[in-house]
């Protein structure tokens, strides 16, 4: 069967890692809760259709202010492009997918259909979304090896235990804190503030804090690989 026209649409895969301040920090996806059918109550990517008179990328910053009322990204990037042509029902639809960063401390105010969930136990999703957090979750932990795009998951000042705790959530293993900060710091990637961290109330020398040399995109290391121990 012939496609008369094709459609396209944009959709974001927002990461956020949460938790950072508990025993249990997790690599989370912004996700809505379809009220109509097809797919009604799946939950899907934020995105929709692009209009005729939008690039991608403008379109997919309209569409997380306007449907999720998401408007600070850290970080947004073009991803990939899905094309199967039954991919949704009705007229064919291509979708671009977008990386898009908040960095942990944020708390952006949510619609009530809107919430994020950890990437390690996704609701049942609609569509072929799922495959798309999944190639977005696999692509955001290479770059962490390679790039210094940990910037947009990082509050702007960190203890040591803090960045390993997102690296660790990104990654999907346990990473060492005193190695992490070996390999950024000879990456030039992070650098010391000269201010330390409020003591707890176990008392203790208070922790070092650090910062990112850059709050913009760049490659670190292009042959780099971050990898589990042992």
């Amino acid at each position: 069967m012939s496609h008369i026209s094709t459609a396209h649409e944009v959709l974001a895969v927002v990461f956020q890692v949460r938790g950072v301040d508990s025993r249990k920090p997790a690599l989370h996806v912004l996700l809505w809760q379809r009220a109509l059918e097809p797919e009604r109550g799946k939950w899907s990517l934020p995105g929709g259709r692009l209009g005729d008179e939008e690039d991608l990328t403008s379109s997919v910053r309209r569409q997380l202010a306007e449907k999720v009322d998401l408007r600070e990204l850290a970080h947004l990037e073009q991803l990939a492009v899905f094309s199967d042509p039954h991919r949704i029902p009705g007229a064919r639809t291509i979708a671009s997918t977008f990386l898009g960063l908040v960095p942990s401390p944020a708390t952006p105010e949510l619609p009530q259909d809107t919430r994020w969930h950890p990437v390690s136990e996704l609701p049942p999703m609609a569509f072929d979304h799922g495959p798309m957090v999944e190639h977005a979750r696999i692509r955001l932990a290479a770059k962490m090896s390679y790039t210094n795009i940990g910037f947009a998951l990082a509050p702007k000042e960190f203890a040591l235990s803090t960045l390993r705790d997102i690296y660790s959530a990104t990654l999907g293993y346990q990473v060492d804190a005193t190695n992490l900060q070996r390999v950024l710091e000879r990456r030039n990637v992070i650098t010391r503030t000269g201010t330390t961290a409020r003591s707890g109330r176990s008392g203790g020398r208070p922790a070092a804090l650090y910062g990112f040399t850059d709050s913009r995109y760049r490659v670190t290391d292009e042959f780099a690989a971050l990898r589990p121990p042992g």
